[in-house]
């Protein structure tokens, strides 16, 4: 109990520490640009109504969950496949260091002809942002798999699909997910930027409407809901790591043990 309290206080010690500092340096500011916190916090349940919440929030929360699923399958698929074979990578590896250059939100644009201007193009600049970190990490992952206990596998006739999952994948899932984590804050800034392309819901869509209608306030309450959206995601996807890796976290605690 007094780990977790201790965890806590360490957890909410600095966004206290900043939220006040906020509230402080903004306190009686008449600045257009910069108004007060509190007149924020006050704007806040007036602006993001259930109508909002259903028409802005839920239609980008449903992209980025669709553009985030379709690059991690994506992602680990390919990864897998390039970092198994020795051939493939070099073949695919220079491609990919090419495509992997190029900005997501330069091919915003080159997308929208293919793909319109409906919510199939905001998944697919989403997935093609998010794909690259998930499909590297894989790639090494795959390619760290220890030497010793792949030999071990095949000695005990542990081939095809089973030695994909327990012994391919399962070694390099800490990579895997170290990937996914790096594609969900992309993921997340990636919505945001191509609900700004010939949108009409959407956060990124709303909170641009609200800086070109000079609604400075609404505009704060939007980028404040951006991070709490990223903090609520983070801490879901940190109780799935910990359930998906928990013999992994196990393996580093006995480690870190004294003899």
């Amino acid at each position: 109990m007094r780990r977790v309290l201790l965890r806590l206080v360490f957890a909410l010690a600095l966004p206290a520490v900043l939220v006040a500092v906020w509230w402080v340096s903004s306190a009686g500011s008449e600045d257009v640009y910069w108004p007060p916190l509190g007149t924020i916090l006050e704007t806040f349940p007036d602006v993001w109504t259930a109508d909002r919440w259903r028409g802005d929030v839920l239609p980008s929360v449903l992209r980025l969950a669709a553009g985030y699923a379709l690059a991690a399958v994506a992602g680990v698929a390919l990864g897998t496949l390039i970092g198994s074979y020795r051939r493939v990578r070099a073949v695919c590896e220079p491609v990919l260091e090419f495509l992997r250059a190029v900005p997501p939100p330069v091919l915003v644009p080159v997308i929208m002809l293919f793909a319109g201007i409906g919510d199939t193009m905001k998944i697919v600049v989403i997935a093609a942002g998010c794909v690259w970190p998930v499909l590297l990490n894989t790639v090494e992952g795959v390619r760290a798999v220890d030497a010793v206990m792949a030999e071990t596998a095949r000695s005990y006739g542990i081939t095809g699909v089973a030695w994909l999952r327990h012994v391919v994948l399962r070694s390099a899932s800490p990579q895997i997910f170290a990937g996914l984590r790096q594609a969900l804050s992309i993921g997340i800034i990636l919505m945001v930027i191509s609900e700004m392309f010939a949108a009409s819901n959407g956060l990124g869509f709303t909170i641009v409407q609200f800086q070109r209608s000079f609604a400075i306030p609404d505009m704060w309450t939007g980028i404040l809901l951006l991070g709490l959206l990223g903090f609520v995601l983070s801490v879901l996807f940190q109780l799935v790591e910990r359930r998906a890796l928990g013999w992994y976290h196990g393996l580093r605690a006995a480690a870190r043990r004294p003899g």
